[in-house]
């Protein structure tokens, strides 16, 4: 049993750690883009503010060059929605105890990152609204279990991603505000990350005490 205490820890880490080297991959990704951006289409790299995370996994990018960044860029997706799928059925059975939300979020948290890893094919948009409808019932089934606890700064950071996600679908469905949409994704990107490794290390620090 001791043995296994160490290994646990680690297991209880990988979404972490996955996380981690999905950011590590992205910004390598983003050195390797050719350039084009919805502000410019000449421009000759990925530009932080008017680029998208979707444009790293394109064939080739805005600027008509073939762009080395998308086996790089697709490789992060595939460690990220593992990642994420592996925090979702982690905090299921650490932090909700009803059995119909457990059953929720890991077959909700299931669907939407299965679906997500196709996200670069030509299916993007019915991808993206797969992906974003069930991960919203897994996000409620989150900030649920999150809300039977004594967590404040994870209560009120968990609203605060929700409505970023929700700013996100909005501008992208309904088109207001698009040039500011990159930026935005960015931040969400930041936000919700931070939220899920912060939760992560919180369920590591409570199985070590």
């Amino acid at each position: 049993m001791l043995a296994n205490g160490p290994l646990k820890a680690i297991l209880l880490m990988l979404p972490t750690i996955g996380i981690l080297i999905f950011i590590g991959l992205y910004v390598y990704a983003a050195n390797q883009y050719p350039g084009g951006s919805q502000a410019n289409i000449n421009s000759l790299e990925f530009d932080w503010i008017n680029n998208y995370w979707c444009n790293l996994l394109n064939e080739e990018s805005i600027n008509g060059k073939q762009n080395p960044a998308r086996p790089i860029a697709i490789l992060a997706m595939l460690i990220l929605s593992g990642s994420l799928l592996m925090f979702f059925f982690q905090f299921s059975k650490h932090f909700e105890e009803n059995k119909i939300w457990k059953l929720i979020i890991q077959v909700c948290g299931t669907i939407s990152m299965v679906t997500a890893i196709f996200i670069f094919t030509e299916y993007h948009d019915q991808v993206t609204i797969l992906a974003s409808v069930f991960g919203f019932f897994v996000m409620i089934g989150i900030i649920k279990g999150i809300y039977q606890s004594d967590m404040q700064l994870f209560k009120i950071s968990g609203i605060l991603c929700l409505f970023m996600l929700g700013i996100n679908n909005y501008i992208y469905y309904s088109g207001s505000f698009i040039k500011y949409l990159p930026l935005i994704q960015k931040i969400t990107f930041v936000l919700v990350l931070a939220w899920v490794m912060g939760l992560n290390l919180k369920m590591i620090k409570g199985y070590k005490s």
